[in-house]
């Protein structure tokens, strides 16, 4: 009896481990408000979707270089003023319709339209035409040489999109990528389920549940009680130390192309003054705020560029913690007895960093008037209606440096000579001539600090041991889910 009740015992308390192989938890701070990367900016969108339901013409790699997605290859000709991309063959999106060059120029000529809410738009200003040369082969007309094109079209905002649902992405996303959506409990967690139709590699995963848990100390919790499996972007780095200790978890601690900066509203007095925007810069103490909001996990910047990047260039100096001059500038300003509102987003850096940004100005004599706000709240105030003075946030898109060339862009920092370097930079084909103009755009917003550039914020991770293939570091914001799986 007891030699037949034994292996019904052992398949019984194997299950459970069994079942774990093809599903995972993952943590999230934020909600994302919708699952349409294309029409939102919020980093959450693509935290969920990107590689994962939606796929573009080309994508970034895990070290932040440009692979083939939807597209095969790729070839510049009129010196880069026109792309020709060879697609896949055989590729369908979860609702069973067939891809092919329609759908691209669908979706590039609905993310450049007059009335397209693509939150990078700038990304396709450049084009002036799309066609569907075949089924298989896309021609794209630039408005001049653009070397960086194939590198925007890896963006999230880039994706390709089904055309009979697109109206829909928010919140019924149809995409091409390995996972398709299974359900979005609002206010709890969204399941991604494995698409069996997808065209490449099936993943090892067959299902990936994203949980919202925005509190720090819940985040902790949940790990130590195994409530998810991973938290890829951990907010309590306060208590790595004591989850590296643990041997059920690993931490994983890479970079990002967050540029944590504290944003100035050029367009309002005195901030328009850039004496008092370098008094700013001055004021604030990078390394203090790295070690009291982020426990030491970040990387002091001076510009808006990543330091692991090959053309960053170390520009600290032009604006060390100097509080004494800080008051100087201000007072050759003739700026007395400032008060600035300082809005913050919910990520724990901005929340923990405010505070101590606040009191950093304070000791040069600006007051500070915080209000906190929610996501949707920051994007409607600040991002889009750019009614603010100052504000922290990471911006992580990959490396953006352009957005102080953007008309209209929330900071509303207006330096014709900057937008002609960018504009220089982004028609050059020339590796040489593209790495000297990145480097001449960081001296001039080192210079003209049209926000204080505080830390390149880092990506704390930690994982149950057994996990393997999610991303060390982020060349953009994403939960790529395509080689993760479990290993004993």
């Amino acid at each position: 009896m007891l030699d037949r009740l034994l292996p019904a015992v052992i398949a019984l308390i194997a299950t459970p481990a069994l079942a774990a192989t093809d599903t995972i938890r993952l943590g999230m701070v934020l909600e994302p408000p919708g699952l349409d990367p294309t029409a939102n900016a919020a980093a959450a969108i693509d935290e969920v979707v990107y590689a994962n339901l939606f796929e573009g013409l080309t994508r970034f790699a895990p070290d932040g270089t440009i692979v083939p997605g939807l597209a095969l290859e790729w070839q510049a000709k009129d010196n880069g003023a026109v792309y020709e991309f060879r697609l896949r063959q055989g590729v369908t999106f979860h609702d069973g319709a067939t891809f092919d060059a329609s759908d691209v120029v669908f979706s590039l000529d609905r993310a450049r339209a007059e009335d397209s809410t693509n939150a990078q738009k700038q990304l396709f200003a450049g084009i002036t035409g799309v066609e569907a040369v075949e089924p298989d082969l896309v021609r794209v007309t630039l408005d001049g040489p653009d070397g960086s094109f194939p590198w925007k079209m890896a963006w999230g905002d880039a994706v390709i999109l089904d055309p009979a649902s697109a109206a829909q992405a928010a919140t019924a996303p149809v995409g091409t990528g390995p996972f398709r959506l299974g359900e979005w409990t609002q206010g709890d967690h969204i399941t991604l389920e494995a698409f069996d139709g997808y065209w490449g590699d099936k993943p090892a995963l067959r299902s990936a549940t994203f949980r919202f848990i925005p509190d720090p100390t819940a985040a902790f919790a949940a790990m130590m009680a195994g409530d998810v499996d991973a938290f890829p972007i951990y907010p309590a780095p306060e208590t790595l130390p004591q989850l590296a200790a643990d041997p059920r978890f690993k931490v994983i601690v890479g970079t990002t192309e967050g540029e944590t900066i504290l944003s100035m509203n050029n367009r309002h007095a005195p901030l328009d003054d850039p004496r008092v925007r370098k008094a700013i810069a001055l004021a604030v103490d990078r390394q203090a705020i790295i070690d009291g909001a982020m426990f030491g996990h970040g990387t002091p910047i001076s510009s808006h560029f990543a330091p692991h990047h090959p053309d960053y260039v170390d520009l600290l100096d032009r604006s060390p913690h100097d509080p004494d001059r800080a008051r100087t500038l201000l007072a050759e300003a003739g700026v007395s007895g400032l008060t600035l509102r300082l809005a913050l987003p919910p990520p724990p850096y901005a929340r923990r960093g405010g505070e101590i940004v606040a009191a950093q100005l304070r000791a040069v004599g600006i007051e500070t008037r915080i209000t906190n706000m929610e996501w949707a709240q920051w994007l409607e105030t600040v991002f889009r209606g750019a009614d603010f003075d100052l504000t922290i946030i990471s911006h992580v898109e990959p490396m953006d440096i352009d957005i102080y060339a953007r008309e209209g862009y929330y900071i509303g920092y207006d330096n014709p000579t900057y937008r002609d370097v960018i504009g220089r930079f982004t028609a050059s084909t020339d590796p040489a001539e593209r790495s000297a103009l990145l480097k001449q755009a960081q001296e001039m917003l080192a210079e003209d600090s049209p926000a204080a550039f505080l830390f390149q914020l880092a990506k704390p991770g930690v994982a149950d041991a057994r996990i393997e293939g999610l991303w060390q570091n982020a060349p953009t914001p994403a939960n790529d889910l395509t080689k993760v799986r479990w290993v004993e």
